[in-house]
């Protein structure tokens, strides 16, 4: 997508007050998008966009979206629109939620700590990732508690139940188990842009980031630059040349549901479990004591083909929507996709890219102006559709929502039955399965 925004990045970074009113004027996601392709070095950028393989499922998340069409009412008394939803028991704003997202800290200085603050003054929850660069105890110094904490289920338990007991000292509102990261997806960009975890300086990279000069400035004016959440916490990890060791051992392929079950007794509060495709999966999680779900497949970072969030979706909430609140990410850049979700079953959604855009664009102001702009389109969207409240939406917001998911579920079972043993139908394309939705 080509960059169009009018102005250099000195009018934008300008503090008049024309510059304010240059902020207002931007539009849409697209718009912070194209800022943060411009200030962000390049493999920062790119860990942020970039998906997994072909990048198939994270474009289908997008795409799969977009198919989805409104229907239009009129003379249905709009004057005023609610858009508050109760999400684990707290009153927020939106029907939204900051997602979980890996070192944000170096698409802004200090970003995690930004969006936060951005996410707290909105009224919407913030989501800080173990792997994070400012740390738990950053996050709750700067913006007090009540934000959620992503956990990944590592070998080291000892180290897992001491981040468990951090979440709690510093006021977390909600533990985010993410389940979908076994093994790590490959990830073509990161591979060829050199980016390691933790980044290594090579020739390549640091021409990456000299190439913004205003982002190596305010990294160099913050000492948040590794990882805070376990760099001086796990055992041996006293910088980041160790951590890169610790790291690649503590992926977990054992991982099981008696692990969350495990995590739910060492935390004792709201347990969202994030990073399911699957209905029987979804029953097992709240079985095991998920207090909400994220359908998720990792913004299309872990398995290319798997399917876009918004097709998983209705089939889980058939399955598990009266037990549990059942959320969704995966290719949410717009109000009106929130709508989409929310037609489809989903309590809320959350947003992982849409908000990196706007922090690496503009730090805390661009994260602001993002929940903005998906919240005017939102009640516009929710406007022209006849909407007043979000407890009015249902799958009749949506022209052929129902047909479309039937559609889905009888190509999807004509495939299955094309791959059984003793079958001779020939297995459809990866073209004609991307046009199911």
């Amino acid at each position: 997508m080509p960059c169009a925004m009018p102005w250099t990045d000195a009018e934008m970074n300008a503090t008049a007050p024309a510059a304010t009113a240059r902020v207002a004027r931007i539009g849409s996601i697209d718009d912070l998008q194209c800022l943060a392709r411009r200030r962000v070095p390049k493999l920062f950028y790119d860990y942020v966009d970039g998906g997994s393989w072909s990048e198939s499922t994270y474009h289908a998340n997008e795409k799969d979206l977009a198919r989805l069409c409104f229907r239009q009412r009129v003379a249905r008394d709009v004057d005023k629109i609610d858009l508050r939803r109760r999400i684990l028991g707290h009153s927020c704003s939106l029907p939204l939620t900051l997602a979980p997202t890996g070192l944000a800290g170096m698409v802004h200085a200090d970003g995690e700590i930004l969006a936060a603050r951005a996410a707290k003054a909105a009224g919407v929850p913030f989501t800080l990732s173990t792997v994070s660069i400012c740390s738990l105890e950053d996050v709750a110094k700067h913006v007090g508690g009540g934000f959620w904490f992503q956990l990944y289920v590592m070998r080291d338990r000892e180290f897992v139940a001491a981040l468990i007991e951090r979440a709690r000292a510093a006021g977390c509102g909600a533990l985010v188990l993410t389940l979908d990261l076994p093994i790590q997806g490959r990830r073509h960009k990161d591979v060829k842009n050199g980016l390691s975890v933790p980044p290594r300086i090579t020739p390549a990279s640091l021409l990456a980031m000299l190439s913004r000069p205003a982002w190596c400035a305010r990294m160099l004016g913050t000492p948040r630059r590794t990882f805070g959440n376990i760099v001086g916490h796990a055992k041996g990890v006293g910088g980041t040349a160790a951590f890169a060791e610790w790291v690649s051992q503590q992926f977990d392929r054992t991982v099981s549901w008696r692990d969350v079950a495990w995590v739910k007794r060492q935390w004792g509060g709201p347990l969202v479990v994030k990073g399911v495709l699957d209905a029987d999966d979804a029953r097992l999680a709240v079985d095991a004591g998920a207090d909400a779900l994220v359908v998720s497949n990792h913004g299309g970072r872990q398995l290319d083909g798997a399917p876009s969030s918004i097709s998983a979706l209705p089939e889980i909430v058939a399955a598990v929507g009266h037990r549990t609140e059942v959320m969704m990410d995966g290719g949410v850049r717009s109000g009106q996709d929130i709508l989409r979700a929310l037609a489809l079953g989903a309590h809320a959604v959350s947003i992982g890219r849409a908000y990196l855009y706007g922090l690496g664009a503009l730090g805390e102001a661009g994260v602001t102006r993002c929940l903005a702009i998906l919240q005017d389109e939102l009640e516009a969207t929710m406007a022209l559709c006849g909407l007043a409240e979000l407890g009015a939406v249902d799958r009749r917001a949506l022209i052929g929502a129902d047909v479309a998911h039937s559609r889905q579920a009888a190509r999807l079972a004509s495939i299955a039955s094309a791959a059984a043993p003793g079958t001779q139908q020939a297995v459809p394309s990866n073209e004609e399965t991307a046009h199911v939705w």
